[in-house]
């Protein structure tokens, strides 16, 4: 018979991410049990994956060079972003990079116009800007959807860049995209100047 309380830890990592700041009693049954966590979360060809430091956990899929996980179909699916999605979190994990260095705080928060102003400057110029506005809105709501971007309660368009961004974009893949960041503002440049 299963432990309840093992049930309490690996339950809500099958829904989402756990954070240490979100729901501490589940945090706390995920870092108390974690050998049987590990255990029980293998046998579907899982890992979890808990980072103290952050304070947060997650599920993953084993990875396919495994031999058995590579005959185990996929439960956890994979998503493809847009560019713009995808632009929009690499900045987001450079912002987050820079906030970190600074040491000042734990919890990054950027308002929709900063997060507009970051983006905008990939993007070709628009003479209508309301358009261009509201397709940024769009990349914002998926980030949030993702759960790379939580609003904050009782403050309007106010964004709080959750830390599991790091988990997903490392500091090599973000040196790696931000050569290629600013290969993207000369072509977004270029497209400007054929117009």
């Amino acid at each position: 018979m299963t432990d309840p309380s093992l049930s309490l830890a690996v339950i809500p990592l099958m829904k989402g991410v756990v954070y240490r700041d979100g729901n501490e009693a589940a945090w706390q049954q995920v870092r108390q049990l974690q050998a049987q966590v590990r255990d029980y979360v293998d046998v579907l060809g899982l890992q979890v994956v808990i980072d103290e430091a952050e304070g947060y956990a997650y599920l993953r899929q084993r990875p396919a060079d495994d031999e058995e996980a590579g005959q185990l179909p996929r439960l956890i699916p994979r998503r493809s972003l847009s560019f713009h999605v995808s632009l929009l979190l690499a900045l987001l994990r450079k912002k987050l990079a820079e906030f970190d260095a600074q040491g000042s705080d734990t919890r990054l928060m950027l308002t929709r116009a900063q997060i507009v102003e970051m983006l905008r400057v990939f993007l070709p110029e628009t003479s209508n800007e309301a358009r261009l506005v509201d397709q940024i809105d769009t990349h914002i709501s998926k980030a949030a959807d993702l759960g790379f971007l939580r609003p904050v309660k009782n403050a309007e368009q106010l964004y709080e860049v959750r830390r599991i961004l790091k988990a997903y974009i490392d500091g090599q893949w973000l040196a790696d995209f931000s050569a290629r960041l600013a290969g993207y503002a000369r072509l977004a440049a270029g497209e400007e100047g054929e117009q």
